[in-house]
């Protein structure tokens, strides 16, 4: 058994504007996590992205995921420490609270000799996170539909053609469940049909690298305007992020992220570059990152001390 194993888990964007919590696809961003045996107590260290914010106590969703996982399994190391190299901006749409649960199940399994499939650590992060759609995506890689169906998580992954995205993250705080409590508990017939038929679409766009049909495409009725409205300014800058050669741009997950799809480089930083200027003329500063998608999934592997 080795003493330490780290962790590898990618950023992910989830809905893509109607694929309400179903849809998710992974970001060539990465959190790298590294859990490990140690003499005594509980040691949690931060670098990259969260520094100062995020817990460096039992408290930490890593710590949380390991610790459980070690208790189930009656493994009750004399100490434990977690070191973190953060790409993945915390409470920012882009699934970082998904990679943490994952990093700390994966690298947790990893060390037990790798008793957990697949399935089987995309369940219990699901009962974790709450939904399926960031932590699908990050596991399996790539654009993935899920969908739960009597108490099993039905998956499908596409590999999808590397895309350009920008994305402009406001500093606004964000709570995923704040957000997901002010959304409607029933919607119309009328827009339950515009998100089902667009969320089909939105599916081939990326499987195709369309990005003329994903553009026609990115709309949602079901949860994208009451969470804009979160932020000042939201609403207008996703509209700026959709002209231009980007043309596709939706709230990335719960929000307050925004990202555009853009067929080069450039066009990714132009879209990127209106959307913050709307966003910190409304007076919401904010910032951007340039990335692209991938088809890589989170991976994990033992290192011996």
């Amino acid at each position: 058994m080795p003493k330490a194993a780290t962790a590898v888990v990618p950023a992910t964007t989830a809905n893509l504007g109607p694929g309400f919590d179903c849809l998710g696809l992974t970001l060539d961003i990465w959190n790298e996590v590294t859990v490990g045996f140690a003499e005594d107590g509980l040691r949690v260290a931060v670098e990259g992205e969260g520094v100062g914010r995020l817990p460096d106590d039992g408290s930490n969703p890593i710590a949380r995921a390991a610790l459980d996982l070690l208790e189930e399994r009656s493994v009750r190391p004399p100490g434990l420490r977690i070191e973190c190299r953060n790409g993945v901006p915390p409470a920012s749409g882009l699934g970082s609270s998904a990679t943490a649960v994952l990093a700390g199940l994966m690298a947790v399994n990893a060390l037990l000799g790798g008793p957990l499939t697949t399935d089987e650590l995309l369940a219990r992060a699901v009962d974790r996170e709450g939904h399926p759609d960031n932590v699908a995506a990050a596991l399996y890689g790539g654009l993935v539909v899920v969908v739960e169906r009597e108490g099993e998580l039905l998956v499908r992954r596409f590999d999808v053609p590397r895309t350009h995205v920008a994305v402009v993250i406001p500093a606004v705080a964000a709570s995923t469940l704040e957000s997901r409590e002010s959304l409607p508990a029933q919607v119309p017939l009328a827009d339950a049909v515009f998100n089902i038929g667009r969320a089909t679409l939105v599916v081939e766009a990326l499987r195709s690298g369309d990005l003329d049909l994903l553009g026609r495409v990115m709309d949602d009725r079901l949860h994208q305007g009451t969470r804009l409205g979160m932020t000042p300014g939201a609403a207008a800058a996703l509209a700026a992020g959709r002209e231009g050669e980007a043309g596709a741009a939706a709230l990335s997950g719960s929000g307050p992220g925004l990202i555009a799809f853009a067929p080069s480089r450039a066009a990714a930083a132009a879209a990127g570059e209106a959307m913050a200027e709307v966003l910190r003329a409304s007076g919401t500063e904010c910032r951007t990152l340039a990335t692209t998608t991938t088809t890589r999934a989170a991976s994990v592997q033992g290192i011996p001390l």
